[in-house]
């Protein structure tokens, strides 16, 4: 239940944390009268946003994103730049909790006075984001944060959701753990701006060259010729190698998509997909909101269950007029 949290559009702006972390809590609520506060606080502040960088960080369990994360963000605040992260973590489908550690795992950057760590649970939404970051993204630009960085669950066939959500899609992967490759999704490879491979320290320095020469094969087959392939560099997180070069790497491309009109573009099209959301938020909001349906819903499922209905003649049952 979040209706007893005091919000001030100004307390936003000002950079109060705690307004800030109210505000995104709001985002990832589910009840109806919070999506209108949201919507509200939005209202106000939607002047002073989309200024920022929104970059997507995402890749297998083990590539060290979080490290990753904390690097980049230092590198990005010792240059005079203000850092959100917003961390998906994954939650159970039994119980919705989630573990949301990686606020303790960014112990340096948690320190730092021009960055923000919000680690949120994804609540079984798909696409490797969670129920509210599109919201809590603008709620970041607002309070002045000037790279908006999000930390998704991890790779697989769903996580590219967040993909219209970001101005660049970071791919991160790690090499010597045995046939890196073979678990990427080939649409994955396609939509990223950019491929770091991690940990490119010690013994492991000859596995990342022979990823390097990998990756550079790969990506000439899936090359449609439509722009440019991502760039391929590679990174120590833990020994904060190479980080500069990164952080170099993003704002470069930044710059030529702002440059060409594609970041424009891109945004505008962000807009048309955040509207087709919000519109089935709504309509299922209506739905649960709405005394019969519910019921008729629970009634239906226990006749699937019971082998009476199918899932077509229980569709007709709950939409059926009365």
């Amino acid at each position: 239940m979040t209706m007893g949290l005091s919000i001030l559009p100004h307390d936003i702006i000002n950079g109060d944390r705690t307004a800030l972390a109210r505000a995104i809590t709001l985002a990832e609520s589910t009840l109806n009268e919070d999506f209108i506060r949201v919507r509200g606080l939005l209202k106000e502040l939607m002047p002073l946003t989309g200024n920022s960088v929104r970059l997507a960080v995402t890749g297998p369990p083990g590539a060290g994103k979080s490290t990753f994360i904390e690097a980049l963000g230092m590198v990005l605040v010792a240059g005079g730049k203000k850092v959100a992260v917003l961390s998906v973590d994954p939650s159970s489908t039994r119980t919705g909790g989630s573990i949301l550690g990686d606020k303790t795992r960014m112990t340096g950057l948690s320190r730092s006075a021009n960055a923000f760590i919000r680690p949120s649970p994804s609540a079984g939404q798909s696409g490797g984001v969670s129920a509210g970051t599109r919201e809590s993204i603008l709620f970041c630009e607002a309070a002045g944060y000037d790279f908006i960085i999000i930390e998704t669950v991890g790779v697989g066939q769903s996580e590219i959701a967040v993909r219209d959500m970001v101005d660049c899609f970071l791919l991160l992967l790690i090499a010597g753990a045995g046939d890196e490759l073979q678990g990427l999704k080939k649409g994955i490879m396609e939509m990223a701006d950019l491929i770091v491979i991690n940990k490119d320290d010690g013994e492991n320095q000859n596995a990342v060259q022979r990823a390097l020469s990998e990756l550079s094969n790969v990506l000439r087959l899936l090359d449609s010729g439509e722009g440019p392939p991502p760039e391929l560099l590679t990174c120590s997180a833990l020994n904060n190698a190479g980080i500069t070069v990164v952080a170099d790497a993003i704002n470069k491309f930044i710059h030529r998509s702002k440059d060409s009109g594609r970041w424009r573009q891109l945004r505008n099209e962000q807009q048309i997909i955040w509207l087709d959301e919000l519109i089935n938020r709504h309509l299922y909001r209506l739905f649960r909101s709405d005394g019969l349906l519910p019921e008729r819903r629970t009634v239906a499922g226990a006749e699937i269950l019971a082998g009476k209905k199918n899932v077509f003649e229980a569709m007709d049952y709950i939409l059926q007029k009365d």
